[in-house]
């Protein structure tokens, strides 16, 4: 029993890193994306490859993946940033859709269908971390870092011009801001934070596949996000939270048919989405029912 909650802990702090950096683009800058899987995808398996090929060292790893992250992200920002906002959903949509194929198909470095087996222990300065209650401190204390960084940037004035653009992009270009590179650099942060996530995640499973970064992860996690609560730091992480214990939830709901639990739980997310757009739009935690904080 003890094994299954750490490992059911280790998973939310992933996905709390996920919500977490994915809510700075929605919650302060008013970007929806639909591709955060790719860089969470792009994150484990790029710190796979340098852990199984150079060394497990989460020092030389994890700055490896941010850094792929980072560039791929600008393949989606730069172009799709210079339009208004429904044409990035759409551009991250198309972009999703094209990494499930690479992932799927570049064989040298994602393995394939069959994903990357054998991922080494993750090293810190050389001691390799095996305990699942390590991994948790250390994913924990990630994601607390995680969230000083985003807290730090939401107020400077770079998050206030993030704001400013969420607002009314008008307004913002009117006062003189360079509108494309604020959204541009607040795009490549959030991916290479995200990419965090996706080492994480490789080093805790040793084993991944494409199956982990499909559209249903990036409708997932921005799921955690408007649940929880937009321009908020507490709202992602109760909703990724939230989430991640609802499927063992439904388990003991033994009048559920238990193959269907994985529709049931799309519903689920439909509906408590649905709900919370009328009746709460800023999400659980916001202080204002009628919109964000």
């Amino acid at each position: 029993m003890t094994a299954y909650i750490l490992n059911l802990l280790v998973l939310i702090s992933v996905y709390a890193i996920l919500s977490t950096t994915l809510n700075f683009i929605i919650g302060y800058a008013g970007i929806f994306s639909l591709a955060h899987a790719v860089f969470f995808g792009i994150g484990g398996y790029t710190a796979a490859l340098v852990a199984m090929n150079v060394t497990p060292e989460f020092f030389v790893a994890v700055p490896v993946a941010m850094a792929a992250a980072a560039i791929t992200s600008l393949l989606l920002a730069l172009p799709a940033l210079r339009v208004r906002g429904e044409y990035f959903v759409a551009a991250s949509l198309g972009l999703q859709v094209l990494a499930v194929t690479l992932f799927s198909e570049w064989k040298s470095f994602t393995g394939g269908i069959g994903g990357v087996i054998g991922i080494p222990a993750v090293e810190l300065f050389g001691y390799p971390v095996y305990q699942p209650w390590q991994f948790l401190l250390m994913s924990l204390i990630c994601l607390t870092i995680i969230i000083v960084i985003i807290r730090t940037l939401v107020h400077t004035s770079f998050g206030r011009s993030l704001k400013a653009i969420r607002d009314s992009e008008s307004a913002a270009l009117a006062s003189g801001k360079n509108i494309t590179v604020i959204k541009t650099l607040s795009v490549v942060l959030s991916s290479a934070l995200a990419a965090v996530a996706g080492a994480l995640y490789a080093f805790y499973m040793s084993f991944i596949n494409v199956e982990s970064f499909m559209l249903d992860t990036s409708v997932l996690v921005m799921a955690m996000v408007i649940i929880g609560g937009t321009a908020t730091i507490l709202g992602p992480l109760l909703g990724a939270a939230l989430l991640m214990l609802m499927p063992s939830a439904l388990t003991y709901l033994t009048f559920l048919p238990q193959t269907e639990i994985g529709s049931i739980q799309q519903m689920v997310y439909g509906i408590a989405m649905v709900l919370l757009m009328i009746f709460r739009p800023g999400g659980i935690v916001s202080s204002h029912p009628g919109g964000n904080k």
